[in-house]
């Protein structure tokens, strides 16, 4: 055999042998061939950090956000919301009239003040109402009712298409507090909507560090915006932070009105948290 076919011949005994060490170490790890075979996912390891994070910018990394499957249509619950009322029956409120639930809604006046069995801190929570036609009340009292997080801050329920009291005090307003930005209610007799994203209050101990906080759409119209909660809502009282709850019931007010509800449901949210 010439020098030159002896170069060739041990070349590829020497291709043959590492594609044979190759193959084996990759039958005895497949976890670690498969990582060699894997391209690392789009982003970056080089780019400057973000402030106050440990990810950079296009951080290869970060995790990705988990998958929610949406409702069928918008207000429809999402796949990971709770079901607080779905049309049929009051087992997620405390001690609720089951002679409440009429045509897939609930009636307030029969049901009573509703208060959720769980508690719930920064939330996600969707709900419908009807106010009554005809008018069952005067000013102050035709479709009043309200929602109240945490049971303690209400976003007022009431009759404000037809009929209107003061301005703290009509829908979409944190009661006695804050008016709404615009008056989106439909008139009475039609199904209306909240949708209210919730923070709870965070406290040092006693100290309040940061209040209660609300964005609220009434109808899909922005009425609240990460509105600052000044205290517990009441009637012609100055709102104060009494306790140091971070989580409470939801509650649905019976206020003398035969008001409606439907389609109510939750997210719980860690909002603020990595």
């Amino acid at each position: 055999m010439t020098a030159r076919g002896f170069l060739w011949s041990s070349l590829v005994f020497f291709v043959a042998a590492f594609a044979t060490a190759v193959s084996r170490g990759a039958e005895a790890d497949p976890a670690a061939a498969e990582k060699a075979q894997t391209p690392p996912p789009p982003g970056y390891d080089d780019t400057p950090f973000l402030p106050d994070s440990p990810w950079r910018v296009h951080d290869r990394n970060r995790p990705q956000p988990p998958l929610v499957a949406p409702g069928a249509t918008d207000d429809a619950p999402p796949a990971d919301a709770i079901v607080l009322f779905g049309g049929t029956d009051l087992s997620a409120w405390e001690d609720a009239n089951p002679e409440g639930v009429d045509g897939g809604a609930i009636n307030i006046l029969k049901a009573g003040s509703l208060r959720t069995k769980q508690s719930f801190g920064d939330c996600q929570l969707h709900l419908e109402w009807m106010s009554p036609s005809p008018a069952d009340g005067g000013p102050m009292n035709w479709g009043n009712s309200g929602v109240f997080m945490m049971g303690l801050f209400e976003v007022q329920i009431i009759e404000s298409h037809d009929s209107h009291i003061y301005a703290d005090g009509n829908a979409g307003a944190i009661y006695g507090q804050t008016p709404a930005l615009v008056n989106a209610s439909r008139a009475p007799g039609q199904w209306q909507s909240f949708d209210i994203v919730f923070l709870a209050p965070r406290f040092d101990g006693e100290k309040l560090v940061e209040p209660a906080r609300a964005t609220v759409f009434h109808n899909g119209v922005l009425v609240q915006y990460h509105q600052a909660i000044l205290g517990a809502t009441a009637h012609k009282m100055f709102p104060q932070y009494t306790s140091t709850a971070t989580a409470g019931p939801v509650e649905l007010q019976a206020h003398g009105s035969a008001v409606r509800f439907r389609n109510i449901w939750i997210r719980p949210l860690k909002l603020g948290a990595e």
